[in-house]
């Protein structure tokens, strides 16, 4: 009856690993990130010969690097999807810690590479930013605090929780990194609603962010001059945010054609924070709106998926993982849009970066992986073991 209502087939004996995952996993997820893959090398395609051009390099040097790149992050995303929960959650712990002892002597080892801020590791043949993989892995490692302090003499998971959230927030804004630091409290707080946080202490936490917002206004000069652009009425039309504007409203709903846009030859980060402005001008709303679907296909499956999870971890861990891969699309696009304050944010399987496309296809594999259609057990079961 169990498998009737929850849509799960048991594991058949002997059933060989590939056609096992190919049957629990969910196909829809997995095909909207190869489109989004195959948006991102077309949008490269066009957005990269200019940065080429300014960087004195051949051509289609960095289309060549982004699709080696893509397939390098669609190679992981399947390769951890096919682990078991267990396997991800011991993966995400270790992983999480490397990750924030990386993050602490960042300011030692770190380099900012002229812009301001100190996010990357070279190792001179390339770069990372590790606060890209630290997100999957503290979502997974706090989902695992949490679902452990649901435990009958259990420790303080959700106070642990929190606890490892907020050091990383304060590495991420030493940096400083505001984005990433919305971006992971974001997800924490996603997991602490699910798991059955009181409505005040919720607002009590909003309003902290709201007012911690309000001292790194003061604080940051950078910070302070981006909040003072976004609300004021006028729009440089020579800035950042007054190209990708006009980038958009010029393309209209069917776009200018490809190859036509000219937003890529005049932003810096028409590659990374501002792709969705040459998707516009030169394929229209259309192109846009495609985007969209996809996303909110990959957020509306994991949510539909969770939703019929018993088990506390796969549930909050997966709840974590998909509000970071929304909001990251969100924040992205919303900049892009003038809906929200400029931030440095790339927009996920489409916008250029090693790291993030990397890190992108590590969130999602997590998340196909704890997804997985699994026999869930009688409620009598699940409540007598969780009792011993």
């Amino acid at each position: 009856m169990t498998e009737m209502v929850h849509g799960t087939i048991p594991a058949q004996r002997g059933e060989p690993v590939l056609s096992r995952w190919w049957r629990t996993v969910d196909r829809w997820t997995i095909s909207s990130v190869l489109l989004l893959v195959g948006v991102g090398l077309l949008l490269a395609l066009a957005s990269s010969p200019p940065l080429a051009s300014r960087n004195h390099m051949p051509a289609f040097y960095y289309f060549e690097r982004h699709t080696a790149y893509a397939m390098l992050s669609v190679t992981v995303m399947l390769f951890v999807s096919m682990r078991s929960p267990e396997t991800i959650r011991r993966w995400a712990v270790l992983g999480f810690g490397v990750g924030f002892l990386t993050l602490l002597a960042l300011p030692v080892i770190g380099t900012d590479f002229g812009k301001g801020a100190t996010r990357w590791l070279s190792l001179g043949f390339t770069s990372i930013q590790p606060s890209e993989f630290v997100k999957p892995c503290l979502a997974v490692t706090a989902g695992w605090l949490m679902a452990a302090g649901q435990d009958l003499n259990g420790p303080p998971g959700k106070l642990l929780s929190l606890g490892v959230t907020l050091a990383t927030v304060a590495l991420l804004v030493i940096q400083p990194d505001f984005g990433q630091s919305v971006l992971v409290l974001f997800g924490w707080g996603a997991m602490y609603f699910v798991a059955g946080a009181p409505v005040l202490l919720i607002i009590g936490l909003a309003g902290t962010a709201v007012a911690g917002g309000f001292v790194a206004y003061g604080a940051s000069e950078h910070f302070a001059r981006r909040i003072d652009a976004f609300l004021s009425p006028e729009l440089d039309a020579r800035s950042q945010l007054g190209y990708a504007t006009s980038a958009i409203q010029e393309g209209g709903l069917f776009g200018l054609g490809v190859g036509e846009g000219q937003v890529k030859w005049q932003l810096p980060d028409a590659h990374t924070d501002f792709v969705i402005a040459v998707a516009a001008e030169e394929y229209g709303f259309i192109l846009v709106a495609f985007i969209l679907m996809l996303y909110a296909v990959i957020c509306l499956r994991a949510l539909s998926r969770l939703s019929r999870e018993r088990d506390p971890f796969i549930r909050l861990a997966g709840t974590g993982l998909v509000a970071m891969v929304s909001a990251q699309a969100m924040i992205n696009i919303g900049v892009a849009a003038r809906l929200l304050p400029a931030k440095g944010m790339t927009l996920p399987f489409i916008s250029q970066g090693g790291s993030s496309l990397l890190a992108m296809g590590l969130m999602v594999g997590m998340l196909l992986a704890l997804t997985r259609s699994r026999p869930q057990g009688e409620i009598g079961e699940l409540l007598h073991s969780r009792g011993r």
